[in-house]
This record gives C-alpha cells, structure tokens and sequence, in this order.
C-alpha cells in the first residue's frame, strides 16, 4: 500500500519531490514533520546532477517504498 494513491503517477524528480512533501503533510507537525522534510530536501540537492534515467527510477522508487514504511511506522 502506497501513502498517497498519486504514488503510481510519479515519474519525475519533481513530481517525486512534491509527492513526498505531500506525504509529510500527513505526519504529525513538530519535529518529525520537520526531519522528513528536511531529509527529503537534503536527499534531493544530493541527487540533483543524476542523470542516468535507470538510476533516477530506481531512486524514485526506493524513495516511495520509504515514504510507505514512514507513514505506516
């Protein structure tokens, strides 16, 4: 089961992005809302010159796996 039903519509970093910010809107606010997404912002800026497509989709979904053991924790 995937946190948000828009998981299957991500293709893109970006939409990967605004999916996973999303998803932390679902979290309880304070400091774990504010870890995820900083985790995620930090992910991104380390990701960013990836310019493989292959790499990228594996990424895309490790990050969505990861996000749905979040949300069920």
């Amino acid at each position: 089961m995937c946190p948000l039903p828009e998981a299957e519509l991500v293709r893109s970093s970006v939409q990967l992005y605004r999916y996973l910010l999303r998803c932390c809107r679902r979290l309880p606010p304070g400091p774990v809302r504010q870890h995820y997404r900083h985790a995620i912002r930090q992910s991104f800026k380390v990701h960013a010159d990836e310019d493989d497509p292959e790499r990228i989709q594996q990424i895309i979904k490790r990050a969505i796996e990861d996000a749905d053991w979040v949300m069920n924790k």
